[in-house]
């Protein structure tokens, strides 16, 4: 009971916190007058690029990159870039080679596709291929059994060639007995036919 208690009593601490951020936009003024005690002519705002002609330990007379020049304070002045120049530069970079990633992504796929439809003309080679190997295997083996058929009946004739024959001898034995018949009929009988 006393954790209930406890844990509801802080519930409203946790629902008022919030996170926020110290912001980092810095407006510098940019004066005519050398010590910078009158109103600047111009607000630069943080990470402007500016060359130093001449500096004091507060002040220093600068030349922007337009030509205009003026002071600042010398205290608002760094060497490096501010974190919101990196911070602009590397998301423009990075933009930049989002761009070109997908341009390249663009331009790979028409050949990506050509890659794509040469696999699959390989893989219907390649099944047409093992297709005719096998093909290729049965008539190996069909041809050998006819060799070996042949061999086995080298010496024979066949069975229409022999039957043939039969027929013609038959057709020709009959054939010269009716001559002979009548050959023999017409000599005995003078050479006239009887029949």
């Amino acid at each position: 009971m006393r954790t209930l208690l406890f844990v509801l009593t802080l519930l409203p601490l946790a629902v008022a916190a919030e996170t926020a951020y110290v912001t980092d936009t810095l407006q510098l003024g940019l004066h005519q007058a050398q010590d910078t005690s009158d109103r600047p002519f111009r607000n630069l705002d943080s990470g402007q690029e500016m060359e130093v002609l001449s500096r004091t330990t507060y002040y220093a007379n600068v030349e922007l990159p337009d030509g205009t020049r003026g002071y600042v304070k010398a205290g608002f002045l760094v060497d490096a870039k501010p974190a919101k120049l990196i911070v602009a530069e590397t998301q423009a970079e990075s933009d930049r080679l989002k761009q070109e990633l997908e341009e390249l992504r663009q331009s790979f796929a028409a050949p990506a596709a050509t890659i794509d439809t040469l696999k699959q003309q390989t893989a219907d080679l390649q099944a047409r291929l093992d297709a005719s190997e096998a093909a290729a295997a049965n008539l190996g083996d069909e041809n050998s059994g006819l060799r070996n058929r042949q061999a086995q009946y080298k010496n024979s004739m066949p069975l229409q060639w022999v039957g043939g024959a039969a027929v013609a001898c038959l057709v020709g034995g009959f054939l010269l007995g009716l001559w002979w018949v009548d050959h023999r009929s017409r000599k005995r009988h003078g050479g006239i036919r009887i029949y």
